[in-house]
């Protein structure tokens, strides 16, 4: 199915010429919930990102769909629960952007776990989860732990548990859920911004005004609900709206680093106590011959769209690296990329960032708009299904609409119809035989079949075409899949959250650069100027991603 330029050109006009059921502001993982939860219940949904999608927070995370194990610590039981039992279906419902992985947690003396806090904990968190048999927690002694991860320090070590998370690829996430919406009818559409929103006669919220981000024209889309689903920018909205009041937003500041291997060489996801005594964790995750890890917990007050990353934020990352573990000291030069994103919480007087509650909430204003805040990427899809249930409740009051309840639970997402979690591996090797027997090296279609999953083939189809291109054919296909079937607008959306090459593979991206800019520009028929300005929008991430101050 189409999903690129001309879709949302068209979007763009049905959203225009339709009252829609319900309107959704916000192009992260959340609107993307929700936009794919309404509209699988019958409801004619449009969604507005005004930046990329996933562009924001959803882009910027921690990059695991996780249970949340130190929420156990501030007894949000319920948290625990829920999103502990939404990793599984997360990982059913699109296996080619979740991948199961050993967490190894060391526990140090006079770290804030222990052999018996850490036992309790992982069994609590066993079941409240629901986790599977054979991904159950197990406990270690001191020397089996260093066998199994050699790089940990080995002073003060009393042993550690192992249990499962899910790594992901937030970005793709987000991107695979969209997908999956527009197949079911959604009109989606990103770089379109809400400038404000139109009432009726009794002050009901009943559209809003829109500016093109692209293009500069702006109109007016009408809606039975609307929902606002901005994260970081929830408030802004609502004070357009007249009714910020009472619970605010509460920006706090994540950072990671990536560094190669070679100077980070775990073999497994850490997660340990930071060795400052300031009740913080963190993670160092291993993906695709690199090693990420944070990440920082900093009260935030600036523009969300890019927080920064500052020489601070940095030197705290590595000094607990380099204390945690043990490893030649890695330097500020060692970082090869980094990111940074707010998280946007519900603000409660007095608490630290690390304390405040990741749990959401949804807010219904006079003007009947509706705002979701708070939350965590694991539990978008029950986030998404209380918002759903709240409109679609109001609807069938007021429209007589039939009420129906999500559908989601087993609801394959895009690119995720392989068979199910213990089937993907045997899909994998399937395709990469296609792959190969296409002239596709091993390891490039292995990565192309963990990246895009069932859609693989639609990828695999653009190889011929790459033959015409100075692109490499890898590069050629996926950037073109990306333009066709991903809604890649501009450079950036491929090469950083499409691709994820300027987090990963920062050095490929430099290389590739400006040869992707001559292939959009080709595509979309970019003047000079243009081109010009897409180079510098790449050329400003990687610096603000790889020089600190």
């Amino acid at each position: 199915m189409k999903f690129s330029n001309e879709t949302r050109i068209e979007n763009l006009k049905k959203m225009q010429n339709e009252l829609l059921d319900v309107l959704v502001i916000g192009g992260g993982i959340t609107g993307a919930g929700i936009t794919l939860d309404a509209q699988e219940r019958g409801l004619q949904v449009g969604v507005l990102e005004m930046r990329d999608f996933a562009s924001g927070t959803s882009s910027r995370s921690t990059k695991l769909v996780h249970g949340g194990l130190r929420y156990l610590k501030q007894f949000e039981v319920k948290v625990v629960q829920e999103v502990g039992q939404e990793r599984a279906i997360v990982y059913e419902n699109a296996p080619h952007v979740t991948t199961p992985l050993w967490m190894v947690l060391p526990f140090y003396k006079g770290g804030t776990f222990g052999s018996f806090t850490t036992a309790i904990g992982l069994e609590m968190y066993d079941h409240l989860a629901k986790v599977k048999k054979d991904e159950r927690r197990y406990m270690l002694k001191p020397e089996r732990a260093v066998e199994k991860e050699p790089y940990l320090k080995k002073t003060g070590l009393k042993g550690a548990g192992v249990y499962v998370e899910y790594r992901t690829d937030d970005a793709r996430l987000t991107i695979e859920v969209l997908k999956k919406a527009a197949e079911k009818g959604a009109y989606i559409a990103n770089y379109v911004k809400v400038e404000k929103f139109i009432y009726d006669l009794d002050g009901k919220v009943k559209g809003v005004h829109f500016h093109n981000e692209l293009t500069g024209e702006t109109g007016s889309i009408y809606a039975k609900k609307i929902v606002n689903a901005s994260g970081p920018w929830v408030d802004e909205l609502r004070e357009l709206d007249q009714s910020k009041k009472g619970k605010t937003m509460h920006l706090t500041k994540g950072v990671h680093l990536v560094i190669d291997e070679s100077k980070f060489p775990i073999s497994n996801a850490i997660y340990f106590d930071t060795p400052f005594n300031d009740n913080r964790m963190m993670f160092a995750i291993p993906r695709e011959g690199k090693t990420y890890i944070g990440t920082t917990d900093t009260n935030y007050k600036g523009d969300p769209k890019e927080p920064g990353v500052t020489l601070a934020d940095v030197e705290y990352i590595l000094a607990a690296a380099n204390q945690m573990f043990d490893i030649p000291p890695i330097q500020v030069e060692d970082v090869e990329s980094s990111w940074s994103g707010v998280r946007p919480l519900i603000h409660e007087e007095g608490k630290d960032p690390s304390e405040i509650s990741r749990k959401d909430e949804i807010f219904h204003s006079a003007s009947g708009l509706f705002t979701i805040a708070g939350g965590k990427l694991t539990g978008y899809r029950k986030m998404s299904e209380k918002v759903v249930d709240q409109v679609l409740l109001e609807l069938s009051i007021e429209e007589g609409m039939a009420y129906r309840k999500s559908a989601t639970e087993h609801l394959l997402l895009s690119g995720g119809d392989v068979g199910g979690g213990d089937y993907f591996n045997k899909f994998v090797i399937e395709k990469i035989e296609v792959g190969e027997h296409l002239g596709i090296d091993l390891d490039s279609a292995k990565a192309l079949v963990h990246r895009y999953g069932s859609n693989v083939d639609a990828v695999y189809s653009y190889l011929n075409a790459s033959k015409d291109s100075q692109l490499e054919p890898i590069d050629y296909m996926m950037l073109h899949y990306g333009l066709e079937h991903e809604m890649v607008l501009k450079p950036i959306d491929y090469l950083l959250r499409r691709s994820s090459q300027l987090l990963f593979d920062i050095e490929h991206a430099k290389a590739v650069k400006e040869l992707i800019v001559t292939e959009m520009a080709d595509y979309y028929g970019w003047d000079e100027a243009t081109q010009i300005a897409y180079l510098a929008d790449i050329d400003h991430q990687i610096t603000a991603s790889t020089v600190f101050h």
